[in-house]
């Protein structure tokens, strides 16, 4: 078979995808119904015809249970070495993500992909872990259970009864290159279990017991299949996309119906729904509006929607499509789904409808190809499930637009006497073609049609001789009325199928833009009510009506968390229906088969994970259905608002995770800083005391001062680290108030260096102070525990020998204060991170880390900031600016 030309959109889509993949590295699954089927087996046998064929091959994670088949495939393979974890008093050995990534192998083996990681690991799953090695263009193979997919859990735990707890998203099976279906028949792999070839004999009997019986066995293996089988359609199905096949391929069967407001279609859906059943096979209801259902009725449309509901319930896929002919539309989007089998109702029209217009079975049957058509009949008295709102009778009678057709008539007629004295006959025939395409655009079939007759016999009665008269001088003026009425025929056929047409790109283009301006908008929304809001006003808007969004609270109950104009109140009835909804996650309410007395519909909105939510919509009195459109932009958004306001969740669950984690590192910080560092002071404290407490020891004066004086400094510090974690605590409750006054720093720096003579000593200090510096608004108290701070922290680190530099300049409209040592320095890279609770450059000098970062907090509030560096010449500086503005006119202080 010839393949035809590829689709220009897909081929382009191939080539992006293929030249996104070129860095990236190959997956290859191996994928099994239940463990012990052999896949690390599968896996590791592949691998070792990869290496003898020269490819370097890598084990990273084995899992062989103490196989010795296993085992044994093991020799002769390069095996890195795995991270070792203790948690909570267990050793785990994990993969080791950067050794892995250091190696860069060709081929890199890491069994089973669903697997959980250890604290602290760089990724939370080992599929994090896979996926970080095919960016780096590793190839990886790896293993993987039907179980553990996303998508099957809960269907599993249905069958099995065990809650699988380690799951894949359903997108890594997907970006497979290859997945290798490994099987083993239920028997076999109980034969395996017996010989202890799958668990460890002291968790047979639990394994047999619970998960490994012939029944679940038998259930996961179809999943399995039927999974692999879905990734090969969907390989099978890019192929033909990328290549331009039109032609079927049977390789799986895939049936659709056509449906329409016609009552018999119910009998086709249900009939491909047991045929759908026979063989096991997907099923699509396809609706299509051609233009020849030109403004439906009411009913009409009610019908419609009864049947897709109908087809959806039944577990189909419905569609829309639109285009000039049914027919075409039908095989088009049948050859792009690989259907193989068309059904479809039995016409019951008269024939020469099919004569004049087409057959639209004919047009199927002839254009199918390969495709099997099946034409079902429908019993003429079947009923139909009407929906519950009692709709009004369409009224049919276009009278309203009779007086239009007979005022353009008029018009045309008109016209044609003020251009008869200048043209030809044929010409004026022109003006009343002029008329129906007016017509046609402005009403509908029958006002066309009647233009098209009420032309002809106008321009026979005032133009054609004999005038004013339907009699005629000639034959020849009958074949121009005949051809006459056949162009206003097909003109007013021709503008009405335009108009159909523009009417429904117009609504699609309507449906598209406002989905795509929610999505658009609710990417910038970061709370739950700016969320809900945004979706109020987004339906309230579009569909003209009231809604609401109700979210659960701490206690279970159903709240709205905004009111507004567009919003309404439920009383308990209707709450108890949004409360049902919410329990059964499905929509119920007006307009549906559930609970349909109440006054406004209800969805749900379902999350990944769980239902989060409803939105109600109050429709007014006069409108009394939904229409399909309406249906899906209303489910459309219950979607994207379930997901938006499931990010919001997770963004704040996880926030206060991280919060919840930092607050608990920062106490195990804390606690292990304070017990390290009042160790020492302690220690020296009760040393020296009790030297001098011992009545067996006599102590001279100085030995005596010595050691009070030791007791008196410890206390000291030990009176500074307290004094510190205080100010600390107070600066992150608020309870510190900033009282600045203008004053001159020269004044805080003398006051912070008799505050620290003592500690002082005799070291030296080197004191560069302009003349001209200016007044500064600050707080003194504030600004001298800062200098202290910055003296104290150069004091522990500057040999004894090598002075101490304080200058202060003025830059850029700040005064910039910096104070130099000789000291070690700072290590490269934590110029900034020594600023944060807890950090210290070196382990020398003592304190829990917080002087600095007492610092930063203080200048802050002044409006300040505070900086650290490496001093060419050895040693650190630590300079912070204070700004200065709107100088006062006077030497005055003023809070």
């Amino acid at each position: 078979m010839d393949d035809e030309r590829p689709s220009p959109d897909a081929l382009l889509a191939q080539v992006k995808m293929e030249e996104a993949r070129k860095s990236q590295g190959s997956l290859k699954i191996f994928f099994g119904a239940a463990p012990g089927v052999g896949k690390t087996y599968a896996m590791l046998e592949a691998a070792r015809q990869k290496q003898s064929e020269g490819v370097e091959v890598v084990v990273a994670v084995v899992e062989t249970h103490k196989r010795k088949e296993t085992e044994k495939l093991l020799e002769g393979l390069e095996v890195l070495q795995r991270t070792r974890v203790e948690y909570r008093g267990a050793v785990l050995y994990e993969l080791d993500i950067d050794q892995a990534l250091k190696r860069h192998p060709s081929l890199i083996l890491v069994d089973e992909l669903a697997h959980t990681n250890a604290p602290e690991s760089r990724h939370k799953k080992r599929w994090q872990d896979v996926f970080e090695l095919l960016e780096t263009g590793i190839d990886v193979y790896t293993t993987l259970n039907v179980q553990h997919l996303e998508s099957l859990s809960d269907v599993v735990a249905q069958i099995t009864g065990v809650t699988i707890r380690e799951t894949v998203p359903d997108f890594v099976i997907e970006r497979a290159d290859e997945v290798a279906l490994v099987d083993l028949p239920p028997d076999e792999l109980l034969q395996r279990l017996k010989e202890g070839k799958v668990y460890m004999p002291e968790l047979l009997e639990q394994a047999r017991g619970n998960f490994f019986r012939k029944g679940n066995l038998l259930a996961l293996r179809e999943l399995a299949l039927r999974r692999t089988a879905e990734r090969v359609d969907e390989q099978i199905q890019d192929y033909r996309v990328v290549k331009g096949v039109k032609e079927v391929w049977p390789v799986s069967e895939r049936i659709l119906v056509s449906i329409s407001a016609n009552p018999r279609s119910i009998r086709l859906i249900r009939a491909a729904k047991r045929m759908a059943a026979g063989l096991r096979a997907e099923w699509i209801a396809v609706n299509v509006e051609a233009p020849s259902k030109v403004k439906p009725t009411k009913t009409d449309l009610a019908k419609l929607a009864a049947h897709i509901r109908l087809a959806e319930e039944l577990g189909a896929e419905t569609v829309t499509l639109s285009g000039q002919r049914a027919s075409e539309e039908i095989l088009r989007y049948a050859a792009s789904r690989n259907v193989t089998k068309i059904i479809i109702g039995k016409p019951t029209h008269p024939r020469w409808k099919d004569t004049l217009f087409g057959s639209m079975l004919d047009e199927i049957v002839r254009g199918s190809g390969n495709i099997d058509v099946y034409v079902i009949s429908g019993d003429r008295g079947e009923p139909i499930s009407e929906p519950v709102t009692k709709l009004k009778k369409q009224n049919t009678l276009i009278t309203k637009d009779i007086p239009l057709t007979i005022a353009t008539v008029a018009v045309c007629t008109l016209v044609a006497q003020l251009m008869d004295p200048y043209v030809a006959l044929a010409d004026l025939a022109m003006v009343y073609l002029i008329g129906v395409v007016f017509i046609a655009t402005h009403s509908g079939k029958l006002p066309s049609l009647l233009m098209a007759l009420f032309g002809v016999l106008a321009f026979d009665f005032f133009f054609v001789p004999p005038r004013y008269s339907f009699e005629v001088s000639s034959t020849g003026y009958l074949i121009t009325f005949i051809v006459m009425l056949a162009l206003s025929y097909i003109i007013s056929k021709l503008t009405l199928s335009v108009k159909a047409q523009a009417d429904s790109a117009r609504e699609r283009q309507q449906t598209t833009e406002s989905l795509y301006n929610l999505s658009r908008k609710l990417v910038n929304k970061q709370s739950i009510e700016q969320v809900c809001m945004l979706v109020i006003s987004h339906i309230a808007e579009i569909l003209s009506c009231l809604a609401v969004v109700l979210l659960p609270d701490e206690d279970g109950m159903l709240k709205s968390r905004i009111t507004t104009a567009e919003t309404f109140e439920l009383d308990q009835k209707e709450y108890s229906v949004a409360k049902w909804c919410f329990d059964h996650r499905q929509k119920a309410g007006f307009a549906t088969d559930t609970l349909s007395g109440a006054k406004a519909m209800y969805l749900p909105l379902v999350a990944s994970a769980k239902t989060i939510g409803v939105i109600g919509v109050l429709m007014s009195q006069s409108h009394e259905f939904f229409e399909q459109r309406q249906m899906h932009i209303l489910e459309s958004f219950a979607n994207q608002s379930a997901m938006a306001i499931e990010q919001v969740m997770l963004a704040n669950e996880t926030q206060q995770a991280l919060l919840k984690a930092e607050t608990e590192t920062l106490r195990n910080t804390l606690l292990s800083s304070i017990s390290h560092d009042l160790r020492t002071p302690l220690a020296a404290i009760t040393g020296a005391a009790s030297t001098i407490l011992q009545k067996d020891i006599t102590l001279d004066y100085n030995e005596n001062h010595e050691l009070l004086l030791t007791i008196y400094e410890e206390a000291e510090h030990l009176n500074q680290i307290i004094r510190n974690v205080l100010n600390m605590t107070r600066i992150e409750a608020g309870a510190i108030t900033v009282k600045k006054q203008w004053q001159p720093i020269e004044e805080i720096i003398g006051a912070a260096l008799n505050r620290m003579s003592e500690k002082l000593g005799g070291k030296p200090v080197e004191i560069n102070l302009p003349g001209d510096l200016p007044m500064v608004f600050f707080d003194s108290l504030l600004i001298e525990q800062v200098l202290m701070n910055l003296l104290d922290n150069a004091i522990k680190y500057t040999p004894p020998e090598t002075p101490i530099e304080l200058t202060a300049t003025v830059k850029d409209s700040n005064v910039v204060v910096s104070v130099r040592d000789r000291g070690p320095g700072i290590i490269d890279g934590e110029e900034q991170r020594i600023f944060d609770k807890f950090v210290r450059s070196t382990s020398k000098g003592g304190g829990i880390g917080l002087g600095l970062t007492i610092c930063r907090a203080i200048l802050t509030a002044h409006g300040g900031e505070i900086s650290a560096q490496n001093r060419s010449d050895g040693g650190s500086e630590f300079s912070f600016t204070l700004p200065v503005v709107n100088q006062p006119d006077m030497m005055q202080t003023t809070e």
